[in-house]
């Protein structure tokens, strides 16, 4: 069985997981599929906004297809939630991807 397969499956008997549906949206990335990953991490985000590295994934998704502005967006949401949770790791990738499209 492949990955999406079996993240599929395993998300099925645990719909709540927002660790199975960030591995699922980073399985349709590897394989190009940017719309379906989009929507994956946006509803993860929307469930569970303090799953602080979605963001991170979800910015470089919306910088590698131009949307810079979304990207920064999405930045500066995943800063503001991580700086929120003490995740000064996850803060400061966020930080270096957003100065990157500010500066």
């Amino acid at each position: 069985m492949d990955r999406i397969e079996q993240l599929k499956k395993f998300i099925e008997q645990n719909p709540s997981d927002s660790f199975l549906k960030h591995a699922l949206a980073l399985e349709y990335i590897k394989l190009g599929d940017d719309e379906i990953a989009r929507g994956l991490f946006e509803e993860l985000l929307a469930n569970d906004p303090g799953y602080v590295g979605s963001y991170y994934h979800l910015g470089k998704l919306f910088e590698r297809n131009g949307n810079e502005q979304k990207a920064i967006e999405w930045y500066e949401k995943g800063m503001h939630m991580a700086k929120e949770k003490g995740e000064q790791h996850a803060f400061g990738e966020l930080r270096g991807a957003w100065e990157e499209l500010t500066f």
